[in-house]
């Protein structure tokens, strides 16, 4: 569990290198409420993006992107509603949808995923 753990970790902390170096502004990391949690959200000017980071070993079991199917969509946007409701905030922002999927030392972000 420990391996999966720092895996997981490793692959967050090159996706976050990676909006950094493309201008965003991270709001939150593992953001968590009783409900669950959203892994990355990061904004440039009134986009907002919340991204789901899937890191693999592999492509042995599929691409971590197909882990991201349609219940687990509906539960980010949740999530992300609640979140949005908690900010402070003035004017309208855009929100968009990434999957950040990690394989190896691969590294591919799909922007509006969903």
């Amino acid at each position: 569990m420990a391996y999966k753990q720092a895996l997981g970790r490793w692959g967050e902390d090159r996706v976050v290198r990676w909006y950094l170096r493309h201008g965003f502004e991270i709001l939150e990391r593992n953001w968590r409420c009783s409900r669950g949690e959203l892994d990355v959200i990061v904004r440039r000017g009134p986009v907002v993006v919340v991204c789901e980071v899937k890191t693999r070993s592999s492509n042995a079991f599929g691409s971590p992107a197909e882990a991201v199917g349609w219940q687990k969509q509906r539960r980010i946007r949740r999530l992300a509603a609640q979140w949005l409701s908690e900010q402070e905030r003035t004017g309208a922002v855009r929100l968009r949808f990434d999957v950040a999927e990690v394989v190896g030392r691969d590294l591919r972000v799909l922007e509006a995923a969903f």
